[in-house]
Parts: structure tokens; C-alpha cells; sequence
């Protein structure tokens, strides 16, 4: 669901390589706003009407690499969106732009492609919205841009917890250092990692594990995710052993593995840092009978015998992700799913085509909102979407609250069964 480079050590994405940052970016993310070029509409207010009567909603996410078909997934399911409504919510037609945030030299996603798509909706009058990003490590530098500008953002897939909270997990001057503006502009779908840390532990209680060595691979996410694996472990009586940042780079990591005497291990890094590698010598160990590992890993590459775990040790491996069984949603769910596969002429849907489809879906009723108050505006948008409340989705009932986080809390624990990832069951995380 999500093959992509090493991380760098200190990299600051989720899922994704970090790329070297130009100069131009660096001082653009210094100053919240997009530096490189002459951005003049990167300034604007972001609070005056909208003219004329089109509409432009942007997505970005990665089309290429391991996490291609994912963000294939989510821009396909935002467009069933477009389409549920006829392209237009009143008098406004609704122009949808797909960008793509990867790179093709590489196929990971990166901050500088990302910074353009982003200043690209900036230097449009007609821009609306922004779906995106995928990783929460490329949110990262395109929040700044788009809130300078006061453009609505709604991610269908990031959960790393500084981007919208101070909570555990996060990083000093987050999530403020986000938000130039001193206004909030993003909001999320998915439930953030205090949420998914909790879910991780319960698995692993669930399991009869009764203590967990964790492994991170050094970027914010996995180290975010790997801190509140180990703060929230105790409050479910399973004992933390150890916390360990691996090198994405190195060619195994047998020896850090002899090192283990827990019954079971934990991993909170993606697949591109290694991580098929770090499973595979973690499950070598005598005293490990489970594993687990966060979303970063919870993809069909990971599933996939020929290019990752090994079906000898599948057995042994769940994951998590704020995904669920298509089987577990309500009628809209499954109208949703029967329509995508009818369109898109896919038997099995992948799970983020629905985050894409209500990403989308938010944001146009945010928009229907916002246009029945008078003269439509980018802050009215953005204030109909954090005065969201009980509103019935896909997805089922959630509000948004005053960070912009969903209400929504279910994360789903997946399998690896004949080569394929599987939906296991609802997950209900304790001690979160």
C-alpha cells in the first residue's frame, strides 16, 4: 500500500525518502510561506470572495513507486466524488486538478515537487482546496504554503501527531511552526498516531505479548509513532524493552537482533527504510513468536513473498492501519466500493480509494456550506470544515475538532494471508 530509497537518518518524512532541500525551500519553510520564484498570490489573504464561477480542488500525492497505487487509489476515489455531485455544487464548477508529489528518478515522494504543487494552487485565483499530502513528512511543507495563502487542506492518509497537536509524539515548536498564518487551514481524516500507538499495543497484548522490543527507522513518523508505542505500552501492562533507530541503510541488522529477548517486536518505520530487511531479522530471533509494525509498513509490496516478508514468517506479521475492511462499512461504504470497481474496473479496491473519495467529499460539502452563507470565500470553506459535526459519511459518523483532527478512532489490523495483505479485525486501541 505504500519500492521507495532509504530514509536519511534525520529525515523528516513519513513513508517517504527525504530528498535534499534547495536553498529556495529551505528559506520557504523558514518563513511558512513559498520562497522560490516570485509567488506573488503566496501572500495573499486567502479571506476575500472568490470570482467567477469554476472551482479548482488540487490533490497531490505520490503516483509512483511502492506507494503508487495507493495514491492512484485516493486521487481516483476523490474524482468518484467530483463525479457524485455532477461537477458543481451550486452555481461553482468544480475543476479537479491530479498532481503527482514523486519523484520518477526515484519514485518516493519529495519536498520540493511537493512545495511546487503547492505554490501551483497558490498561483491560481480560482483554488479552493488541496487534497493531500499522503505522507505526513511532505505535509509538512506544504501546510506552511497553502495556510500563508488560506487555502483548505484535507489529508486522506497522514497521521503523524505534530502536524495538528503538541501531543507526545511530537516535536518541539509543533504543530504551531506549521501555520504562518495563526490560523488553522488542515485537517485530517485519519486517526493520528497516539491513536494508532494504542492500537499497536493492544494488538500486541491481544497476541499475549508480555513485553516488545521497538525498532524505528530515525524520521519523524517512525520515531513520532515509536515514542508513543513506548509511553502508552505500560498503561496496558506490556513492558518496553527497548527502543532502537536503525540505519536504513545498512545491508541487515542481524546483530542488533541478537540483542532481543522480548516475545515480541514492533516496528514503526515504512518500507523504504529497510523495513522488509529489519522484519526478517527481527523474526530469526528464538524469543519472538509475533510482529508487528505501523501503517509505514502495512502495504501489499510488504505482503508480496517475491519482494517482501517471506512466506515462511508471514504467520508471525499484522500490521496497522486506519483502513478498513471494505466488508465493515455501512451501504454508503459498499455503494462506494461498488461504484469505484464498476469505473475503475477493479475487483478489489485499494482501502485508500474511500479516504480519497471522502477527502474529497468533505471538502465539496464544506464548499456547499460555505456558499449558502453568502459570498464564497477560502475562510469560509475553511471554517465549514472545522464546523463539521455528526456529519454521515462513508466512512461513518465523525466531526472535525478545533485542530483538525477526526473524531474517528477505529484502526483496522491486517494479515498476511496467500501472498495478499488481509483485513484481520477492528482493532479498539486501550490506553490511548
Amino acid at each position: 500500500m505504500r519500492p521507495w530509497q532509504a530514509l536519511k537518518e534525520e529525515g523528516d518524512t513519513l513513508r517517504t525518502r527525504r530528498t535534499a532541500v534547495s536553498g529556495c525551500l529551505v528559506a520557504a519553510l523558514a518563513l511558512g510561506v513559498g520562497a522560490c520564484g516570485d509567488d506573488k498570490d503566496s501572500s495573499s489573504k486567502g479571506g476575500g470572495s472568490v470570482s467567477g464561477s469554476e472551482l479548482t480542488i488540487y490533490a497531490s500525492v505520490p503516483l509512483q513507486g511502492a506507494s503508487g497505487g495507493q495514491g492512484m487509489a485516493i486521487e481516483n476515489g476523490a474524482g468518484l466524488a467530483v463525479d457524485s455531485v455532477g461537477g458543481k455544487i451550486g452555481k461553482y464548477t468544480i475543476k479537479y486538478v491530479r498532481l503527482d508529489d514523486s519523484l520518477a528518478s526515484t519514485g518516493a515522494a519529495d519536498e520540493g515537487k511537493a512545495a511546487q504543487n503547492a505554490r501551483q494552487a497558490v498561483s491560481n485565483k480560482n483554488t479552493i482546496g488541496y487534497i493531500g499530502e499522503y505522507n505526513s513528512g511532505i505535509s509538512k511543507v506544504t501546510i506552511p504554503i497553502l495556510n500563508k495563502a488560506g487555502i483548505a487542506q484535507i489529508s486522506p492518509a497522514n497521521t503523524y501527531v505534530g502536524l495538528t497537536t503538541n501531543e507526545p509524539g511530537s516535536e518541539p515548536g509543533e504543530p504551531d511552526k506549521y501555520y504562518p498564518a495563526q490560523t488553522r487551514t488542515y485537517a485530517r481524516i485519519v486517526p493520528k498516531d497516539t491513536i494508532q500507538a494504542a492500537a499497536l499495543v493492544s494488538a500486541a497484548k491481544e497476541a499475549g505479548c508480555k513485553s516488545v522490543t521497538v525498532w524505528n527507522s530515525k524520521t519523524t513518523y517512525s520515531a513520532g509513532l515509536a515514542r508513543n508505542v513506548v509511553m502508552v505500552a505500560p498503561k496496558q501492562g506490556v513492558k518496553v524493552d527497548s527502543n532502537d533507530g536503525i540505519d536504513p541503510k545498512a545491508a541487515n541488522y542481524r546483530s542488533l537482533a541478537a540483542k532481543i529477548k522480548s516475545d515480541c517486536f514492533i516496528y514503526t518505520g515504512e518500507i523504504e527504510s529497510n523495513g522488509v530487511q529489519a522484519v526478517k531479522d527481527a523474526s530469526g530471533v528464538p524469543s519472538v513468536k509475533s510482529m508487528f509494525a505501523g501503517d509505514g509498513m502495512c502495504l501489499n509490496d510488504t505482503a508480496d513473498p517475491k519482494k517482501g516478508i517471506p512466506a515462511a514468517i508471514a504467520p508471525q506479521f499484522k500490521c496497522t492501519i486506519a483502513t478498513l475492511d471494505p466488508k465493515a462499512f455501512g451501504p454508503e461504504g459498499k455503494k462506494f466500493f461498488k461504484d469505484y470497481s464498476t469505473k475503475y474496473k477493479v475487483a478489489s479496491p485499494d482501502p485508500y480509494a474511500i479516504y480519497g473519495y471522502e477527502s474529497m467529499s468533505l471538502m465539496l460539502d464544506a464548499i456547499k456550506r460555505a456558499s449558502a452563507q453568502g459570498d464564497l470565500t477560502k475562510k469560509a470553506v475553511v471554517d465549514a470544515i472545522y464546523a463539521t459535526k455528526d456529519r454521515n459519511s462513508v466512512l461513518g459518523t465523525y466531526s472535525i475538532d478545533k485542530n483538525g483532527d477526526t473524531s474517528l478512532t477505529d484502526y483496522g489490523i491486517y494479515k498476511i494471508d496467500a501472498g495478499k495483505l488481509t483485513f484481520d479485525k477492528v482493532i479498539k486501541a486501550q490506553g490511548g
